[in-house]
């Protein structure tokens, strides 16, 4: 008894020392979210370099120049995006574009109970039954929607992905600030946006329009892009060369882990929103969104944390001490072979550089979300560097100028450099172009996280 008088007290005691004063600030806490390390990612610390050529340029190169900057840490995909990557991405528009048709005809099948807005995933399609079982119904439009099915399975012109997006760089104009004082957004307000719309599934119409500001929704852009990839590219990159059996390269299995080419900087912006909204949708903390890197991010990526290397390995040659070639590029004049691949290779083939990156030189060039002018750096802050436009379909050419890094296969050992730079347009997809994501933290310390 003796006891409990003694220890009522001082569970009082304590009770009020961790109380929190009555009419004090305080700060109001938030439920505590533990980020999750993303599959197939690795950890790159953010730090302070010198970015641009650190070497003499190569001829016709476009030069960067030199300027001491620093970058926040982010996370990057460990090699560039795969064909069997990208192929989850078709397959899930195609997927998409068939429940959604089967939706308006079948409500009830192919729609979600709880929300009739969402379509229902669990239910399989029956794109291996035969289409007069698979409709279940003698109704000639059922019969039509599923001829229209079949040509979705085997066809890539009606493969396009909608999506949405929030430009924050047009909100965050000085003209187009919210007039806290008046409770609107001034009358001189405006952003521009793409317009387009659909005839038989075919996009016919993109235009730039002016649109005025009522709510923060007009500041949401709508993207509709074509997911299938150019299965061409070799054949148009390169005439008087047999290259008919590359025309595969995207379907065979064999190529599963070979990185994907054929894709525009459109297409890849539009991977980046589908792979933010396909694990959104499966997990209840969201994130930071997947995104192509800036020229700044990749260039600091590339060198591994270290000052001044010319090469992602850190040394100034193209070769390790045995001899062997340490990326897939072209060593010889006429000799694509003489580093094991003739044209790419499969991811992660050669080493990693010290941040555990593979083919951040050679391989794939790889598309950045910068866009290219001569004066990128000195035209640029030193913190978080970036220089990004968000060309309109009617824009000017050089406005939809992107700068890729990293060489490629068919490009000589100037261009494997880390500060080395060119561009190509928005819309074009070349066959030595790929890509990969990088993603950024909501958390301050990274110390205590692990990568897969």
């Amino acid at each position: 008894m003796r006891k409990l008088l003694f220890i009522i007290p001082l569970l009082g005691l304590l009770v009020a020392c961790n109380s929190k004063p009555a009419g004090e600030l305080v700060g109001q806490s938030i439920s505590k979210v533990n980020e999750i390390s993303p599959y197939g990612m690795v950890w790159v610390r953010g730090g302070a370099f010198m970015m641009g050529a650190n070497d003499q340029d190569a001829f016709w190169s476009f030069k960067g120049e030199s300027k001491m900057v620093s970058v926040d840490g982010f996370w990057m995909d460990q090699t560039e995006i795969t064909n069997t990557e990208y192929r989850q991405f078709v397959v899930w528009v195609k997927d998409s574009i068939a429940r959604q048709l089967l939706a308006n005809v079948s409500p009830e099948k192919w729609r979600q109970k709880k929300d009739t807005a969402k379509l229902n995933w669990k239910r399989p399609l029956p794109w291996k039954q035969t289409w007069e079982k698979a409709s279940g119904e003698e109704d000639a439009h059922a019969d039509s929607l599923w001829n229209a099915l079949k040509n979705y399975n085997n066809k890539f012109e009606g493969l396009n992905y909608v999506y949405r997006w929030y430009d924050l760089e047009q909100a965050a104009r000085e003209y187009n600030k919210f007039d806290r004082a008046h409770g609107h957004y001034p009358n001189s307000s405006f952003a521009i946006v793409d317009e387009y719309y659909f005839d038989g599934g075919v996009i016919k119409m993109r235009t730039k329009r002016i649109s005025p500001i009522h709510s923060t929704e007009d500041f949401y852009m709508t993207k509709i892009i074509n997911v299938y990839p150019d299965k061409l590219a070799f054949c148009t990159d390169f005439t008087y060369s047999y290259n008919d059996p590359t025309v595969k390269y995207f379907t065979l299995r064999s190529y599963d882990q070979y990185p994907v080419v054929g894709v525009t900087w459109e297409q890849a912006k539009a991977f980046c929103a589908w792979r933010t909204n396909y694990y959104n949708s499966n997990h209840l903390f969201q994130g930071q969104d997947y995104r192509l890197p800036t020229e700044a991010e990749w260039e600091w990526a590339a060198r591994g944390g270290k000052q001044q290397s010319m090469y992602p390995w850190g040394g100034p040659y193209i070769r390790d001490g045995k001899g062997c070639y340490l990326a897939n590029f072209k060593p010889m004049r006429g000799n694509y072979r003489a580093d094991g691949e003739v044209r790419t290779a499969k991811v992660a083939t050669y080493p990693p550089n010290d941040f555990g990156l593979y083919d951040m030189a050679g391989n794939v060039s790889e598309w950045t979300e910068s866009s290219f002018m001569s004066i990128n750096a000195n035209g640029t802050h030193d913190l978080n560097p970036s220089f990004a436009y968000n060309a309109k379909e009617k824009d000017s050419d050089i406005l939809k100028r992107k700068i890729i890094k990293g060489g490629s296969w068919k490009d000589v050992a100037a261009y494997l450099q880390c500060g080395a730079r060119s561009f190509e347009y928005q819309t074009e997809s070349r066959s030595y172009i790929g890509f990969r994501c990088v993603k950024s933290t909501n958390l301050k310390k990274k110390s205590a996280m692990k990568n897969f």
